[in-house]
Formats: structure tokens, C-alpha cells, sequence
């Protein structure tokens, strides 16, 4: 009988030493916002003992372990916790814990700060908008840049003068970057009254990011926005073209190396409007037919390190000859010459440096020359000396020559996850040589400025971009200050807000010094601050866009009495955009509507006006269909605008006090614009040669626009200001052999 206890009593003895010994873990795994989370592998570090949690966030095991020990929670997507415990003394016979995890903060499910810009060609970016294609194919647009910009919320529709007017800004106050580098003459050089289009095809570029306001301190010197174009790095094939137009002629290659690690390439092209206008007559009289010629050449090298050298030259000439009525006489003429030789440089490195760091560094070197020479003739064409100043002044030669020289590098340090830090210099010299008749103006200027900028990501959900930029003009010989700062919040799935807020200089346009060459005026920087505030909601076929924007303006130029930078203004407004692929089969359509409230006083303004350039409603419609059977795409782009105020601002009394002599608002601004795209060697894989046809025609509704009106000296006169055609036919054949890009026309209708 003993025998058969002492078993049992060691058994016994040996169960309790075991249950005395062992300790339960349990607890609880959420993320930082309380949630629990599901699936979370729980081990006691240097053992086999753990778990996972449950649904509810929750988990137990049991171990025998003793000492000091580890517990560590673990899941993909959040950061490691830690916890030591002390396990197999009596009073820790169940311990409980609690981790918070961290969202580890990755680039595809970060937020990303979008206030104020529209963005394309980055797919992570939640702004991506107009692609290089979708410029190609915007109804009535030609594939200029500019006038496809023109389509998204922010942009006014002026088509008197070349540039981009953007809430409320001058077209000065916008400023475009090829790679960082800007870009002084954007735009062909055109006489007073016609707009030219931009010197830089749609291809060139493999993205662009449009900000109307609040953008990045590594970028300055405009006032309203910026437009910054990212050229395309090695083609992805080898490829030559040829272009058989209306209007123009045009050929050209790029070529890739057989170790697919440099390309090179060169265009040329050349336009003349002479046959064009002798089959549609003209209203203006162009007694100098307009010209066009430009050559570009490129080449483009891949580094050991991944890095990319980049090196574009475009060199171009063009002129005409266009005479119009005098406005302060009865039969007599102006005759305006222009011709213009522009050559702009751009060689741009980036490289990666190693331990984290990048380095993007550039050099442009810019010429350009305007030669204008007017002349006041009489009914047959012939230069008149009239007697009287107020028409003489009207002959006149000036010889414009200005150069451009950028440097620029910016250094970049990624940190933990998406936290990024640049800093980096500009350094801009502009010179200037101006000949008007037999006098003489010579203005140089020293740009130096110093940005700094870190983004910051406080989860997947939170980001912020935090920067600030140092200025120096020797023009004005002073500095300024510009700080900078963007919030970006995810609100749920796709969606995000962002809110933006910034103060933006710019030197004064060289034309408010030249009549001060031997003594410059006292000026200052021109200075706006934004604030801005966006909601966009975007998915690979869909987005959505609002944004409400406030502008205050102070130190704008004011030319009376004298000219001084005492002017102010504001402008304030609220923009939607909405882009849809998926509600209708093959079909492509974008929606943008501008609401704008903005007063000046500045230049000549007598008091506080709506700029002659702005209107408060803006409508966009633009519409893109392919289809396949025909092989053909048809594309719309109907553009709405209520009518623009102008004004005859004279001059009264000695000393002269300027006065409103008439005011009044142009009729409202309708536009369709159309353009077909015929593909037919679509569905033949053994196609040699790649044909597109193209077909564009704007204002194909024929509408009267009118862009303000001119006054004689006297203001009896008064005479509106039109497009000097009212319609643009154009028909061109495009061929290319090495790639095929019939599927690129069509996906961008899916």
C-alpha cells in the first residue's frame, strides 16, 4: 500500500513544482488609434513559446521560462514592440501587456502634400492629371503645353498675350522649369495683340507638375505658380519621325545605344504660314508672312551609380510683318516687324552620392533678341513723317538682346522610412542690352538664393513639408525671406486634405528699370502670400478635386506718380476638377470650373480694380473617345468664361491725375475646339511604318471673342481686340519608324 502512494506523492509533488513555475502571458495589440490588430505574431524572444492574436486584438500563452525575458509583437505594415517581463517568480504568475504599434510609414500608402498642384507622369502621386498624351489629344489645343493647361482649374483664358494667367496673377508671375532649370522665353515672340505658343513640344517631357499656389522653397521669383516639366530620360527604343503638315515640315531620330545606357537625338523644323493664308484670307495685313525654324538636339547618358546626365539645346528664328489701322488717325497705318533668334542650353546631373544621399545639379545658359522695327505709313505703305509727336513716336527700331545663366544643385538626404531633407543653392545672372532708337539701356542683374526643405511623415496618414528660402537681388540690392509650409491628412480610402501656406517674391520686370539706366528706381520685391486649402479623392480611373485658395498681394509696381512698388491686391477663390474613366466605356472626360474675386491697384490704376485680364467663372469641358473599329479618335474641348472688364485710363490735369474715362465688360468667351486622331495601321503587328492623321480645328463654332478693347490717345477711338483669325484649321500626317505608339492612343481613352 505505501508502495503504491509513493508514486502518486512524487507525481503530485512534481504537478505543483510545474504549475508553480510556469506564467501566463496575455494582453492586448492596438494601433496608435485604439483599433485592435488582427494576426499580430507574439514570441518570447530566444524561446519557442507565443502566439498570434485574435480578431478582437487579444492573445495568451503559457511558458516555463524564468528570469529576465523579451516579449515582442511583430506584424508587416507597423513597427516592432518590445516589452521585457520576468517570468517564474510567484508574483508574476500572469502578466498582462499592452503594445501600441506604430504604421510604418511606405510610399504606397503614404499621403502625399497635393495643395496647389496638379501633378502627371508620377503614378504615386495622388494629383497625377494630364500626361504628355492627353496634351496631344485635347480638342482645339494643337499640342501646345501652355493651351492644355489652360483646361485644368486656376488658369484664365487670355488670348491676347503668351503666358500662363493664373488666379489672378500676370502672366509674368508664372515661371516654367525644364529639370529644374527655368525657363526665360518660354514662348515663340509674337507681335502686341496675338498670343504665341510655346517653343516646347508635349514629347519632350515624361511629367509635369502644375502648382496654382503654395509650392515647394526649392523653387522662386514667381508670384502666382510655377509649371515644372520633367524631361523624359532614355526612349525605350531607338525611333525616327517625320511630319507632313498644313503648316509645317519637320524630321528627326533618337537613337539608343546597343547597352541600352545613353541615346541621342535631333529635330527640325520648319514652318511658313504662306500657303495656309493664301487659301483662307487673313484680316490683319501680313505683309511679312509668319516663319518659324527651330533645330533641338539632345543626348542623355546613364551613371555607374544610376544617376542620369541629361544635356537638351533647342535654337530657333522667327518673324513677321503684320500692319493694322492707326487708332488715332483716320488713314494712316502702323507696320510692325518683328524677328526674334532664341537659343536656350540646359545640362542637368543626378546622381546618387551613397549613405542616403542625391544630388541634382544643372547648368542654362540662355540667349535672346528681339529686333523690332514699326513704322506710321500711309495708305500706299509708305513711312510718313506726320509732325505731330503723339503719331511720330509710332516709328521706331528697338534691339532687345537679353541672356539668361542659371547654376543650381540640390542636395537630398533620405531618412528613416519616407523623411527627406534638400537644401541647395540658385544662382541666376540676367543681362540685358536694349537699343530704342538712338538710346541705350544696359540692366545686369545677380540672383543668388538659398531653400532648404524637409518632408516629413508622421504616419501614412499625416505628412507635412516644412521649408523656407533665403533671396538676394542686386537689381533691387536686397534680401527676403520666404517660409514655406504644407500639411497633407488622409481621411480615408483615396482620400486625402491638404492645406498649404507660403510667402512668394519676385524681382520687378526689367521693363520698370530701363528708363532709369543712369539711376534705378527704389524698388522692392513683389510679394504674395497664400493660403490654401484642398480635398481630392482619386483612384486609377477617377478624381476628384476642390480646392479654396487666398492670395494677399503687397509691393506690386505702381507706375504713378512715379514708379514704386506701393501697390497691393488680393484674389481668393474656389476650383473643382473631376476626371472620369470608368462611368462610360472608352470614354475619357475632365471637368473644371474656376471661381475667382480679385482687385488691384497697381501700374497706372487710378483705384482698386478687377485686372483687365481676369474673370470670376471659368468652365471646362474636355472630352476624349477612341474607337477601335474606326480607328480613330474624337476629341472635344468646349471652354466657358463670363466676360472681363476693361477700362481707358487718361491722364487729366498737369500734374497729371488719371482718371476712369470708360469701362465696361467683354461679352462672354465660348470655345469648342475639336481634333481627330486616324490610326491606320492599327491592327497590323508587321507594320513597318507607324502613320497617325491628324485633324484639329478651334473655335469650331465660329463665335466672336473678344479680349478687351484699345483707345486712341483722345479715348474717341475705340477699337476691340480679336484673334486675328477666328478659326484654325490644321491637318497633319505623323510617321515614325522604331515605335509604335497606336497603343498608347488608345489606352489613354481607357
Amino acid at each position: 500500500m505505501r508502495t503504491f502512494f509513493i508514486p502518486l506523492i512524487v507525481l503530485g509533488l512534481f504537478t505543483a513544482s510545474l504549475t508553480k513555475a510556469q506564467t501566463k502571458v496575455t494582453g492586448l495589440v492596438t494601433d496608435l488609434k485604439g483599433h485592435p490588430l488582427h494576426g499580430v505574431g507574439i514570441t518570447l524572444l530566444g524561446t519557442y513559446d507565443g502566439t498570434i492574436t485574435d480578431s478582437t486584438g487579444q492573445f495568451a500563452f503559457v511558458t516555463l521560462e524564468k528570469g529576465d525575458k523579451i516579449v515582442e509583437a511583430k506584424i508587416m505594415g507597423y513597427t516592432i514592440k518590445q516589452e521585457k517581463v520576468v517570468l517564474g517568480t510567484a508574483s508574476n504568475a500572469l502578466i498582462n501587456l499592452h503594445f501600441e504599434l506604430r504604421e510604418e510609414v511606405s510610399e504606397l500608402k503614404a499621403v502625399s502634400v497635393t495643395a496647389g498642384s496638379f501633378a502627371a507622369g508620377d503614378k504615386k502621386r495622388a494629383a497625377t492629371v494630364l500626361s504628355a498624351l492627353d496634351m496631344y489629344t485635347t480638342g482645339g489645343a494643337n499640342a501646345d503645353v501652355t493651351a492644355s493647361i489652360k483646361t485644368l482649374p486656376g488658369a484664365q483664358q487670355v488670348g491676347e498675350q503668351e503666358g500662363l494667367f493664373v488666379r489672378g496673377g500676370e502672366g509674368y508671375e508664372t515661371k516654367q522649369y525644364i529639370d529644374g532649370m527655368v525657363v526665360n522665353n518660354p514662348y515663340y515672340a509674337s507681335s502686341p495683340g496675338i498670343a504665341a505658343r510655346g517653343r516646347f513640344a508635349p514629347s519632350l517631357f515624361r511629367g509635369n507638375v502644375f502648382s496654382t499656389g503654395g509650392y515647394s522653397a526649392i523653387y522662386g521669383q514667381a508670384l502666382s505658380s510655377v509649371l515644372l516639366l520633367e524631361s523624359v530620360d532614355l526612349p525605350e527604343k531607338s525611333e525616327v519621325s517625320a511630319s507632313i503638315t498644313s503648316v509645317f515640315l519637320g524630321a528627326g531620330t533618337q537613337q539608343l545605344t546597343k547597352n541600352k545606357k545613353a541615346s541621342y537625338g535631333f529635330n527640325y523644323g520648319y514652318t511658313n504660314l504662306t500657303p495656309y493664308f493664301a487659301l483662307l484670307s487673313q484680316k490683319p495685313d501680313y505683309f511679312m508672312v509668319p516663319q518659324f525654324q527651330t533645330a533641338d538636339a539632345n543626348f542623355r547618358v546613364k551613371t555607374k551609380s544610376g544617376g542620369m546626365i541629361k544635356y537638351y539645346s533647342t535654337f530657333g528664328t522667327n518673324q513677321l510683318g503684320i500692319r493694322n489701322a492707326d487708332i488715332d488717325s483716320l488713314n494712316l497705318k502702323d507696320a510692325f516687324q518683328l524677328k526674334n533668334i532664341n537659343w536656350y542650353n540646359n545640362i542637368t546631373w543626378r546622381e546618387n552620392l551613397g549613405k542616403g544621399w542625391k544630388l541634382n545639379a544643372g547648368f542654362s545658359f540662355a540667349i535672346n533678341n528681339d529686333k523690332i522695327h514699326q513704322q506710321l505709313q500711309d495708305a500706299n505703305n509708305h513711312s510718313v513723317v506726320i509732325g505731330m509727336p503723339i503719331l511720330d513716336a509710332k516709328s521706331f527700331q528697338l534691339n532687345n538682346q537679353q541672356s539668361y545663366t542659371q547654376f543650381r544643385a540640390v542636395f537630398e538626404k533620405k531618412l528613416t522610412g519616407l523623411n527627406v531633407i534638400r537644401m541647395g543653392t540658385d544662382y541666376w545672372y540676367n543681362h540685358q542690352n536694349l537699343r530704342y532708337n538712338n538710346y541705350t539701356s544696359i540692366i545686369n542683374n545677380h540672383y543668388n538664393a538659398y531653400f532648404a526643405e524637409a518632408d516629413v511623415h508622421v504616419t501614412n496618414g499625416l505628412a507635412a513639408k516644412i521649408g523656407g528660402r533665403a533671396e538676394y537681388a542686386s537689381l533691387i540690392q536686397r534680401w527676403n525671406i520666404a517660409p514655406r509650409l504644407a500639411l497633407a491628412l488622409k481621411t480615408g480610402k483615396h482620400a486625402q486634405m491638404s492645406a498649404a501656406y507660403g510667402i512668394f517674391y519676385q524681382t520687378p520686370e526689367n521693363n520698370y528699370f530701363i528708363q532709369y539706366s543712369a539711376k534705378l528706381p527704389q524698388l522692392n520685391y513683389m510679394k504674395a502670400t497664400h493660403y490654401l486649402v484642398n480635398y481630392i479623392k482619386t483612384t486609377l480611373l477617377q478624381t476628384f478635386r476642390i480646392e479654396a485658395y487666398y492670395k494677399q498681394y503687397q509691393q506690386l509696381v505702381k507706375t504713378i506718380p512715379d514708379t514704386s512698388t506701393n501697390g497691393y491686391g488680393f484674389a481668393k477663390g474656389i476650383e473643382l476638377f473631376w476626371r472620369d474613366k470608368k462611368t462610360f466605356k472608352n470614354f475619357d472626360y475632365w471637368i473644371s470650373y474656376s471661381y475667382l474675386n480679385t482687385e488691384r491697384n497697381y501700374l497706372n490704376y487710378p483705384q482698386t480694380l478687377q485686372p483687365g485680364y481676369t474673370t470670376p467663372h471659368t468652365f471646362n469641358l474636355v472630352t476624349k473617345k477612341f474607337i477601335t473599329s474606326l480607328k480613330t479618335g474624337f476629341n472635344f474641348t468646349y471652354t466657358f468664361a463670363t466676360g472681363r472688364p476693361y477700362y481707358n485710363i487718361q491722364s487729366v490735369n498737369t500734374p497729371p491725375k488719371y482718371v476712369l474715362a470708360d469701362e465696361g465688360k467683354t461679352p462672354a468667351y465660348h470655345n469648342l475646339g475639336f481634333s481627330l486622331n486616324y490610326l491606320p495601321n492599327l491592327g497590323k503587328p508587321h507594320a513597318k511604318t507607324y502613320v497617325v492623321w491628324v485633324v484639329s480645328v478651334t473655335n469650331l463654332l465660329n463665335n466672336t471673342q473678344t479680349f478687351g478693347y484699345n483707345y486712341s490717345a483722345n479715348g474717341m477711338n475705340k477699337v476691340a481686340i480679336h484673334p486675328p483669325i477666328k478659326q484654325f484649321f490644321f491637318i497633319g500626317c505623323f510617321l515614325s519608324w522604331g515605335v509604335d505608339r497606336s497603343q498608347d492612343a488608345i489606352n489613354n481613352n481607357l
